[in-house]
């Protein structure tokens, strides 16, 4: 079996610090060489693999902003489908776009949609929909006139993962300061509660940060510390007594919902979206409606058993997990019944 895996190029694979498509492809690849599937990885040129490295993009575009992003993404999906021929099968982790290059090959296109960011873009999906293969990554994700070959959910490294049973006495807004993620609910949750937030992620959204998060900065219960790695990630997921995540979306899936369960802490998010299918409500955390009942659960903490929050993870959302289900899609495309 020949996969081309074709990762996006806004940041290296895996990113160094966010980049949530990136480190998916990245965890999925270097799981496929582990089991011995030949897979080319085509990505950022600074791109870290065991696999075969194809790269015509020396560095993301959204590390190196004197790069117009379309220039790089056509160079790069082109390098793809001009060695079709090579693979058994294409693996789009790119959003819409490299399926207009796929019925000018015969090799299968699977496409992994990782949300929809806007409705517009579902004309190139439905064109597509007879002849290429999709995978859902929640089923709440999923577009009702589209056809699906599974749901995949995402898997994550649990190892690079350190469970811890006594929390720190703070809460943790992880993600894109962005209205979608809820960063001025979770500061108001945090107020509302009396207790300390700490907030880390990139600025997506400069203004709605100067206008709902800055302000508060002065104030000594809400700490903004800005993106992270993967270490200090561990230590502030690990030590948090809950994960913020009052969402203002559909949330597709929410990897940080998963890294902070495998540490052992539980999540507090907005019942939207995915949430219902990663969230057993009052077990491994609390699926609100609003920021009142987010502040009612945060009293109830005390009743979240930290260990079955990790087992949740161990069960359903490991890295593992992931590439076997996605052989199995692979296999249902190749070997059609």
């Amino acid at each position: 079996m020949r996969i081309a895996m074709l990762a996006p190029i806004a940041w290296r694979t895996p990113p160094r610090h966010y980049g949530p498509w990136e480190r998916v492809v990245s965890l999925l690849t270097e799981g496929l060489v582990r089991r011995n599937i030949d897979v080319s990885l085509f990505a950022t040129a600074d791109s870290l693999t065991d696999a075969r490295l194809h790269a015509v993009c020396p560095i993301g575009y959204e590390e190196d902003t004197g790069k117009i992003p379309k220039v790089w993404e056509c160079l790069h999906i082109s390098e793809v489908f001009e060695q079709a021929d090579q693979f058994d099968l294409i693996h789009n982790h790119f959003d819409f776009l490299p399926l207009s290059y796929s019925r000018l090959v015969p090799t299968p296109l699977l496409t992994t949609i990782h949300g929809f960011s806007s409705e517009k873009i579902l004309p190139v999906f439905r064109k597509y929909n007879s002849s290429a293969h999709y995978v859902s990554i929640s089923n709440a994700d999923r577009a009702p006139d589209l056809d699906y070959a599974a749901t995949v959910y995402h898997g994550i490294d649990i190892e690079n993962f350190t469970f811890r049973e006594n929390p720190g006495e703070y809460l943790l807004f992880y993600g894109r300061i962005h209205h979608d993620k809820g960063a001025r609910e979770a500061i108001h949750i945090a107020k509302e509660a009396g207790m300390w937030l700490i907030m880390a992620g990139i600025i997506q959204d400069t203004d709605y940060f100067n206008q709902y998060v800055k302000p508060h900065l002065n104030d000594l219960d809400i700490d903004y510390i800005g993106s992270v790695g993967p270490d200090q990630r561990d230590k502030l997921l690990g030590n948090a007594s809950a994960l913020l995540h009052p969402i203002n979306f559909s949330e597709p899936f929410g990897l940080s919902i998963v890294e902070s369960m495998a540490c052992g802490t539980p999540v507090v998010t907005f019942n939207r979206g995915s949430m219902p299918e990663i969230i057993e409500n009052g077990k491994n955390g609390f699926l609100v409606s609003n920021i009142n009942e987010a502040v009612s659960a945060i009293k109830k903490l005390d009743q979240i058993d930290r260990r079955f929050c990790c087992r949740t993870v161990e069960k359903r959302f490991t890295a593992d997990i992931m590439v076997t289900n996605y052989l199995k899609v692979y296999k249902k495309i190749l070997n059609p019944a």
